[in-house]
């Protein structure tokens, strides 16, 4: 059941946008390591990009999307030649669990983990990571946040962030410190880019 949730939000296949991404795997290892990748640890892999879809199909009520690169090409003369339509990929979660959901990621960003990622008149809502690496966890863990923002115009920005080579002392790495404030300015970028 896990492997075929895990489906439902796009792990287990390659991605395009169109540059192909690979894809993130859920494993199908015996039970102790499955209980295990449900937490982030074990032999599961996830790329940024997934990461950043898991979070927006969170925001998008639990509508998981074909991401994309490029939303309009334009001529010389500035007349759109394309423009992205977009795509549902999959219902990753009902919508009243993907509420659920970001009253708790919400809930992280506000009183949590997450507060380094809050924007003043923004609803922002968060998951904060650190990811073992190396073998036996011998090198610096990388620190993570995922997250989304939204306001009451326009549809939510989705980021995931990764650090791999924090300078704080191992102790000091978190996805909360180091991660969430990178995601907290990208999202206030593209929020203040759309006023």
């Amino acid at each position: 059941k896990m492997i075929e949730q895990t489906d439902k939000f796009g792990f287990n296949k390659e991605v395009f946008t169109p540059v192909r991404a690979d894809a993130s795997i859920y494993p199908e290892d015996n039970k102790p390591q499955n209980a295990m990748a449900g937490i982030g640890q074990a032999s599961n892999r996830a790329t940024p990009l997934q990461m950043a879809m898991v979070a927006a199909a969170i925001a998008n009520d639990g509508k998981l999307m074909q991401p994309y690169m490029v939303a309009e090409r334009q001529a010389p003369n500035l007349d759109p030649v394309y423009t992205h339509e977009p795509e549902e990929l999959s219902r990753a979660v009902s919508g009243e669990n993907a509420q659920k959901l970001q009253q708790m990621m919400e809930t992280v960003v506000k009183d949590g983990t997450g507060t380094n990622a809050q924007i003043p008149g923004v609803t922002v809502g968060g998951k904060t990571g650190t990811a073992q690496h190396g073998l036996n966890n011998s090198e610096k863990p990388y620190a993570w946040f995922i997250s989304y923002a939204k306001t009451d115009n326009g549809s939510p920005v989705a980021v995931a962030v990764v650090v791999e080579d924090g300078n704080a002392n191992r102790d000091d790495i978190s996805g909360g410190g180091l991660a969430a404030p990178i995601a907290r300015d990208v999202m206030k970028a593209v929020i203040d880019s759309k006023k």
